[in-house]
């Protein structure tokens, strides 16, 4: 399996699977957007075996997060 890395743009920093971002990225994420990205998180989303499906819900929230990060780095 190849290693998981933060999703901000431009970011290598292997994290575990179940984590969207590094510390230093997921600190950038404005707060209620952070409690957004938990709220639509599934446990065991992250092993793609069926038993917690991705949302649409997820995929709209970490999404604004990864754009929120690019946004203030100037991405």
């Amino acid at each position: 399996m190849s290693a998981h890395t933060c999703h901000a743009r431009g970011c290598e920093k292997a994290v575990p699977p179940r984590l969207l971002m590094c510390a230093k990225h997921w600190r950038m994420v404005p707060y209620g957007l952070r409690l957004q990205v938990w709220a639509t998180y599934q446990p065991g989303q992250e092993r793609l075996d069926g038993t917690a499906p991705v949302t649409e819900e997820y995929l709209d929230a970490s999404q604004e997060a990864i754009d929120a990060v690019a946004e203030k780095e100037g991405i």
